[in-house]
């Protein structure tokens, strides 16, 4: 795979970038950016980086397993995993891939315009707190939010000997951040952080967090009722021209038992929306990528090299790979005759 080597002066090695928004491709076409590397400093860690760089704690933990984390070591080269496949969903308003930990905007283009897409890293439910799957929408927004813990999570961090008030006014210690965002799920937001380190990790209690910079970013370019649409792809496949693309992560682990406040917030949502059960997620990576292999070739043929899907199955790094493309008509044609021949002969 080519790498871009990313040089840049002092101000880009401090400031967070707000946002990576490309063009939008053609529909048929599906993938966007590029794999580049940088070099770290001797002050740097892997979360500094990725913040820097629009990516969250997983996207680069897992696309450089051989670096330390907190100290990757002056003059190392980092890769930057900023290649993504469209998740399998509607271009439109906000589609949240849980098993990338990943965000994806699609904002309308104006006349004359070229159509955007928007991309943010970002946490997720942990496994005792399961972010629900689903299509809602947005239908509050707020700046400098007050939090009211539920009585669920004061409980939880009085057990811990770290008790909560019932309001957390805005401010530093206030873990929603700058910039709320709430859902048409009971219970559920997008929203900032007060720590920023976590982002891309599964840590929250079934919200999504975001960048500070990142969310106060969108907050200015979404509005009430823009859709959400929140799925679990963790193999994504898409056409980069003729090549036929795949991106891996790993299956994300559920839990076998909700807790009850999030079992009574689900009991109230509609039917376009539901948890993630134990035997969908539990799939073999290979069956996911056979279903998207067959959606993505429904009205275009191409073929897979079966060996180089099984190694990229297996590394599940995220990092995009082209692994198959394009079958011609003619060449349709003389595989059906070259089969029915075998056939006729066996």
């Amino acid at each position: 795979m080519r790498y871009i080597p990313i040089i840049f002066v002092l101000l880009f090695a401090v400031l967070p970038v707000r946002a990576a928004i490309y063009d939008l491709p053609p529909e048929g076409q599906d993938v966007i950016g590029e794999i580049s590397t940088v070099v770290a400093t001797h002050e740097d860690t892997l979360v500094d980086i990725a913040r820097r760089h629009g990516l969250g704690y997983q996207d680069v933990v897992r696309a450089n397993p051989d670096v330390n984390v907190w100290l990757p070591g002056e003059g190392t080269e980092i890769i930057l995993p900023n290649r993504f496949v469209l998740p399998p969903a509607p271009r439109k308003g906000l589609v949240l891939n849980l098993a990338e930990y990943r965000m994806y905007y699609f904002p309308e283009a104006k006349a004359g315009e070229t159509a955007k897409v928007h991309t943010y890293p970002m946490s997720i439910g942990r496994m005792d707190w399961e972010t629900p799957l689903g299509l809602t929408q947005i239908v509050a927004m707020a700046k400098d939010p007050a939090w009211y813990p539920p009585q669920s999570v004061r409980d939880e961090h009085a057990a811990d000997g770290d008790p909560l008030p019932r309001i957390v006014p805005p401010g530093p210690e206030n873990p929603l951040g700058t910039r709320a965002l709430r859902l048409g799920l009971p219970g559920y937001l997008i929203h900032g952080t007060n720590r920023p380190a976590g982002v891309g990790m599964r840590v929250s209690h079934g919200c999504i967090r975001m960048f500070p910079e990142d969310v106060e970013f969108l907050f200015e370019r979404v509005r009430v009722k823009t859709a959400v649409r929140i799925i679990d792809a963790p193999v994504k496949m898409g056409w980069d021209g003729e090549a036929l693309v795949i991106e891996v992560h790993p299956l994300l682990e559920v839990p076998q038992r909700l807790p009850e406040e999030t079992q009574e917030h689900i009991e109230a949502l509609d039917a376009d929306v539901a948890l993630p059960d134990v035997e969908s997620l539990s799939k073999d990576p290979l069956t996911h990528v056979t279903e998207q292999f067959i959606a993505t070739t429904a009205e275009r043929a191409g073929e897979l090299d079966w060996d180089q899907v099984e190694a990229l199955v297996e590394r599940a790094d995220g990092i995009p790979e082209t692994v198959g493309g394009a079958i011609e008509s003619m060449n349709i044609e003389a595989r059906i005759k070259n089969a029915a021949t075998s056939a006729a002969f066996e």
